[in-house]
């Protein structure tokens, strides 16, 4: 055999080899198929965007899910998720989020580790901020935080957490409100806080639920440790979901949410802030912050095949300073999506959504565009 024919060949073998991987590759993430093994699943998935604040950002993120039980059919699906990413600008940002059920769903576990140095706009705190005031800084934060949850009940929960968080800021463009306002930091701030919660879950499944009802009650203290100068009050938290099926194919789901801040010289990067890619979507993440958040939302999902779905939502909220909740302030938000299931046995999604806020005098109305591993609720 000649050099041209062994190179045909080779050729043909590798081109044969490409079709062949692509095919099976294609069949695997259209196929309506179910992995019944229960076997550990791993799965890579490429990331990019681009903002004039960053450049082009680019990286991976990645799924990885198990079974601490694989005879027990009632053990929950064990997700480990992480995100990593790096922009032109020399940006980075880096998350990773365990999620642990043990056998027979005796013990949870969760957590998050998260480093980012990211620029960011910053409007000012309050409910009424405008768009003239962005401000944009660059963040530099570090956050561990970790919780474990023991079953008391059946679906009841009683549990600890604990978390750390470091940030500094630097401003881009001196003069602007960040400065006027009195937010700046000169120094690396630190907050270190321990808390208990308490939660009833009887949902049929923490992927994708189709029945059941979630309630977390959390508090957490912070008491000043690192100076004078850092945070010390509570931190309280509140989520409660309910879900309902309509039939085999569509789900009706239900949120509502509250975080509250309370103690002296609360910094306004501890302050909630409303809209992200899970609650109030539609609103720039720290557009509006304050003492107090409040949400409420539902969501329509259909799953037309094991592969696809698609969703509709809509909800409102607002933050307010204690004590000056109102009614005429809350915000709207609505949208739509579409669900790729990359593993359909499991439940687990990769989320498409585009949403939509309120539209304040001479100003833009607010929009947002996610990509997102997992259901926002």
């Amino acid at each position: 055999m000649n050099k041209s024919i062994t190179l045909i060949f080779c050729l043909t073998l590798l081109i044969t080899s490409i079709c062949t991987a692509q095919k099976k590759l294609i069949k695997k993430f259209l196929s309506s198929e179910s992995d019944t093994s229960r076997n550990t699943s791993f799965i890579i998935l490429p990331a990019a965007a681009y903002s004039q604040e960053t450049g082009i950002e680019f990286g991976g993120l990645s799924i990885t899910s198990f079974y601490t039980d694989k005879i027990d059919t009632s053990t929950r699906s064990s997700t480990i998720n992480a995100i990593l990413t790096y922009t032109t600008k020399k940006q980075s940002n880096f998350v990773i989020k365990p999620d642990i059920w043990s056998p027979g769903n005796k013990y949870h576990f969760a957590g998050t580790l998260r480093y980012k140095k990211f620029p960011f706009d910053f409007f000012g705190v309050g409910d009424q901020t405008l768009e003239s005031d962005k401000d944009p800084i660059v963040q530099r934060l570090f956050i561990v935080q970790a919780e474990a949850e023991k079953k008391m009940v059946r679906g009841l929960y009683a549990g600890l957490n604990i978390g750390y968080e470091n940030y500094a800021y630097s401003d881009k463009e001196p003069g602007g409100i960040y400065d006027t306002g009195n937010f700046t930091i000169n120094e690396t701030a630190q907050v270190m806080y321990l808390g208990t919660s308490a939660i009833l879950d009887t949902r049929n499944t923490n992927t994708y639920t189709t029945g059941g009802s979630y309630f977390r009650l959390n508090y957490s203290y912070a008491p000043s440790i690192f100076g004078s100068n850092d945070f010390s009050g509570s931190l309280i938290k509140a989520d409660l979901r309910h879900f309902t099926s309509l039939n085999k194919k569509a789900v009706l789901g239900f949120q509502s949410t509250f975080e509250g801040v309370y103690g002296k010289k609360t910094p306004f990067y501890l302050l909630p802030q409303l809209g992200n890619d899970q609650i109030m979507r539609g609103y720039y993440t720290g557009r509006y912050r304050d003492q107090n958040l409040f949400t409420a939302h539902a969501e329509l999902r259909y799953r037309f095949i094991p592969r696809f779905g698609v969703a509709a939502f809509a909800g409102t909220g607002t933050v307010f300073s204690n004590g000056a909740f109102k009614l005429a302030n809350l915000k709207p938000n609505y949208g739509a999506g579409v669900r790729y299931f990359v593993d359909p046995g499991r439940g687990l999604t990769l989320r498409m959504d585009y949403a939509v806020g309120e539209k304040r005098p001479n100003e833009a109305r607010q929009t947002g565009f996610y990509l997102a591993l997992a259901e926002a609720f």
